[in-house]
């Protein structure tokens, strides 16, 4: 009996909708980056890209705990001397939810090309519209 391999070409992808609201934003980014990863899948293969579409709705809903929204700090460097920035949560959480997401989901998965493949497959929404109807997605439940 062979191992089963899934080749790139033969993945059905289909899409998934995962309502942030009163969730914590960590557990939602999990549930996330594991389907963009497809290793909900069976058939799951470590060097293919099986993964799945994302959309997250309700990003500005996600609730971080304990005293994340004051600790915690988004951080980037332009590249000069000096040229570190931070932005607090709560300041990143208001003004941009969407950001706050798509940062957990992206460092949840594999720096490589598969993890930057799967980080197109995302779609995050601050409200609960989105436009991807057409796709037909299915609602995630927990």
């Amino acid at each position: 009996m062979s191992t089963f391999m899934a080749k790139a070409e033969t993945v059905e992808r289909r899409w998934f909708v995962i309502d942030a609201a009163g969730k914590p934003l960590g557990r939602t980014a999990v549930k996330a980056a594991t389907i963009l990863r497809g290793k909900h899948r069976p058939e799951f293969t470590p060097h293919v890209d099986c993964g799945e579409y994302v959309i997250i709705v309700n990003a500005d809903k996600a609730i971080l705990t304990g005293r994340k929204l004051e600790q915690k700090y988004y951080y980037r460097h332009s590249g000069y001397i000096g040229g570190l920035k931070k932005v607090q949560y709560r300041e990143l959480m208001s003004t941009r939810p969407e950001m706050a997401m798509e940062l957990a989901v992206k460092r949840m998965l594999p720096d490589n090309t598969i993890g930057r493949k799967s980080l197109t497959r995302l779609h995050v929404y601050s409200g609960p519209d989105h436009k991807h109807a057409a796709q037909k997605p299915v609602e995630l439940e927990g």
